[in-house]
């Protein structure tokens, strides 16, 4: 069944405010809901509400109703979301990647995976992380040198994508870990590679915008926190990231430029968290920051 999204468009600083309101509406449901920006040059932002097709007689008037009480007047668009594979046609060919004790690679490759390794496997879906993108790669090796330096015992990996690095800690160590994505694609991509990994317990994967889930409260605080995102969601969630962060935890993070790389430290330096090392990969940037 075909998922699709209700949405307008809007400013930045009027998504904030209706995603409060989207929240309180809808989140306790079951509903992602999400903001993302359109264009930065024009703050032109879009606020979504992501629905299974069977549910738009009910939840449409609802979300009409909303809108109009408080951005008036604001038109509502609508998207159905085709059920592609994306990622299938960038997959072919590539050969599994290694970082830290990590090897990652599709069910085709698994005749590469030797004794020592730590195998997951990722076949071609539509949610992001498979390895291949040094964000991602970043992420597992530093995960990989936290988790045994140091005691972990409840992880958050937000922004799962594919669930790689939920699936990484997992294996590295029997703790519990809470996987989140915005996309409730990702999300139930997500699971089918826990299951796929042989792993039956101890993951949970929740679709939640942000930090507006209960979820968070319920499962938190967390000693280590993973968010392989974008750094203006990064920079922009830094107080309420730290406010979920256990005494003495660790963060991880990535999906940042080079370029950005000092305003996402400062960001997190204001929340007392101190830099611990940075991994370059390919015009990226993966961070791994203390509870100072």
């Amino acid at each position: 069944m075909a998922d699709i999204r209700l949405f307008i468009s809007t400013t930045e600083k009027q998504a904030d405010v209706i995603l409060g309101h989207m929240t309180d509406a809808f989140e306790d449901e079951g509903y992602a809901i999400a903001t993302m920006e359109i264009d930065e040059k024009n703050d032109i932002w879009e606020a979504s509400l992501y629905l299974l097709l069977d549910e738009e007689e009910e939840m449409q008037p609802r979300f009409a109703e909303l809108i109009e009480a408080h951005m008036p007047g604001t038109d509502i668009q609508r998207e159905v979301i085709p059920d592609i594979d994306w990622i299938a046609k960038s997959l072919e060919g590539l050969s599994p990647v290694r970082a830290g004790r990590f090897i990652v690679h599709g069910s085709h490759d698994r005749d590469k995976v030797k004794e020592n390794d730590l195998s997951i496997e990722i076949d071609a879906g539509q949610a992001f992380g498979t390895g291949h993108h040094g964000t991602t790669a970043g992420c597992l090796e530093v995960i990989d040198r936290i988790v045994r330096a140091r005691r972990v015992t409840n992880v958050l990996d937000l922004g799962t994508g594919s669930g790689v690095l939920a699936i990484a800690v997992r294996k590295l160590k029997h703790v519990p870990v809470l996987a989140t994505d915005i996309d409730p694609i990702a999300t139930r991509v997500a699971a089918d590679n826990v299951r796929r990994n042989g792993i039956v317990t101890g993951i949970r994967t929740i679709t939640a915008a942000g930090f507006h889930s209960p979820a968070f409260d319920t499962y938190g605080p967390f000693d280590l926190i993973i968010a392989n995102i974008l750094a203006r969601p990064l920079i922009s969630m830094a107080p309420q990231l730290a406010n979920h962060l256990a005494p003495a935890g660790s963060v991880i993070l990535s999906g940042i430029l080079a370029s950005q790389r000092w305003k996402v430290l400062s960001a997190y330096n204001a929340q007392h968290l101190r830099h611990v090392r940075t991994i370059w990969r390919n015009g990226w940037v993966t961070i791994h920051l203390d509870r100072a």
